[in-house]
């Protein structure tokens, strides 16, 4: 296992039981592998890394590129005819259309002198998608080594638990592997593995140090993380390069970066423009609201897609829940307004204050406010934590027959009517009160 340690930061257990799983080479391993965790979790780094470093033979595959399944299937065998073919000459394209024609064209690949000794890896990352597919299909691959007599592992990457993907009729069950989210050290060693070599470890850690203090709370992507810290370490730099400050003076860089990573948190998670565009903003230090197609200029520095959902939060404290089907359906029939607004309500529910609210309502306001599609992925889920981590929502218990979290939102009128001018969302004409 030459430099795997070094190559791989924080992610050793995970290593260490693949290394066990993987075995030597001519070793039957584990007929298929299930590893799933959030995004940037390093699921499909550990995985590459570790089979190209130990030189085991494996194809890599893509569930979005090959999206059906005859994609899928050819796509896996002309990688491992090419495995085969060490002369010069192209092999001849393979076709494949069933399963069944999958299981006997595989065996013919991997019984050639290369493949027939040694354990074959098969990988699909964003395996998900596999669920889309013929039903035949997934429970295919967790058998593939039983079904094909050969010495082969299926290895599945995922963001989804293995829970998800249990067929009812039942299957072959894997080997589940969890790589959890990387804690806010492991993103200071990771981050600060990447330092200039013009510049000291301890300055850049300094500088990773200050990133992350102030984009923990809304962003764990280590992806995203890495970007940011990559497009605004030149503005941290500029003191030092003009020699204004020494590599040790992390006040007077502070002073300097702290406006220009309040404008970055306005659009983390989001690509609106460019990062020559940035640095351009940078250099001339240009409000980011004149930018075109730059969404997020407002005086509260919040992600995008947490401002639609504090947005949501608000209107599903403030309205009654019987009034969702009139506010946020588009064909929601006809209600008669002497039956919506019943006389005795007399007052107003913001003087009653914040009620509380199911995450499933929270989520359904949100689709419904939100002019682009959105998905509920872990960055959603991880943006609704930050603002209970930031006292914008408050967590008020569980729901007694559905066992689901309970919110209240905790800011006032006026702050949301300023989140909502930042995204051209007219708030009142969805409040129950204003009515």
């Amino acid at each position: 296992m030459p430099h795997v340690e070094s190559m791989v930061l924080c992610r050793e257990a995970q290593v260490s039981t693949l290394q066990s799983l993987f075995g030597e080479r001519h070793h039957f391993s584990f007929p298929s592998i299930f590893i799933y965790g959030h995004t940037a979790s390093g699921k499909t780094y550990v995985t590459q890394t570790l089979l190209k470093t130990l030189e085991l033979p494996h194809v890599f595959l893509n569930c979005v590129e090959c999206f059906t399944m005859r994609l899928l299937l050819e796509q896996i065998l002309n990688k491992l005819n090419h495995l085969n073919s060490s002369e010069a000459g192209h092999p001849t394209e393979i076709t494949c259309e069933t399963f069944n024609d999958f299981v006997r064209l595989f065996k013919q690949v991997t019984n050639t002198e290369n493949l027939k000794d040694q354990t074959v890896y098969v990988v699909l990352d964003k395996a998900e998608y596999l669920r889309d597919m013929e039903a035949n299909l997934l429970p295919g691959f967790l058998r593939l080594q039983e079904l094909t007599d050969r010495n082969v592992t299926v290895i599945f990457l995922s963001e989804i638990i293995w829970e998800k993907f249990r067929p009812n009729t039942g299957c072959f069950e894997p080997f589940v592997l969890h790589f959890p989210d990387y804690s806010i050290g492991n993103l200071q060693k990771i981050l600060s593995h990447d330092h200039p070599p013009e510049y000291s470890a301890d300055f850049y850690a300094a500088y990773i140090n200050i990133l992350l203090g102030v984009f923990y709370t809304v962003c764990r992507d280590l992806k995203e993380l890495r970007h940011l810290a990559v497009l605004n370490f030149p503005k941290y730099c500029e003191p030092v390069v003009k020699g204004e400050a020494g590599e040790r003076d992390t006040r007077k860089l502070w002073r300097n970066i702290e406006p220009h990573l309040k404008k970055a948190m306005q659009t983390v998670y989001l690509r609106e423009i460019s990062s020559s565009q940035w640095e351009k903003l940078q250099k001339d230090d240009t409000d980011p609201g004149q930018l075109k197609g730059l969404s997020a200029y407002t005086h509260v520095e919040l992600p995008y897609y947490s401002k639609f959902i504090l947005i949501a939060a608000y209107l599903a404290s403030y309205n009654p829940a019987r009034t969702d089907r009139r506010f946020f359906l588009k064909h929601h029939g006809k209600i008669k307004k002497t039956n919506f607004l019943k006389k005795h309500e007399k007052t107003s529910n913001h003087l009653l204050g914040p009620k509380p609210f199911p995450l499933d309502r929270l989520l359904a306001i949100l689709y419904s406010i939100v002019d682009s599609r959105v998905a509920p992925t872990a960055n959603i889920f991880s943006q609704i934590t930050s603002l209970v981590t930031l006292q914008l929502l408050t967590l008020v218990g569980h729901d007694d027959q559905l066992d689901g979290p309970k919110y209240k939102c905790t800011v006032s009128l006026d702050f949301i009517r300023a989140i909502a001018r930042t995204v051209n969302f007219d708030i009142i004409k969805y409040l129950y009160d204003f009515l």
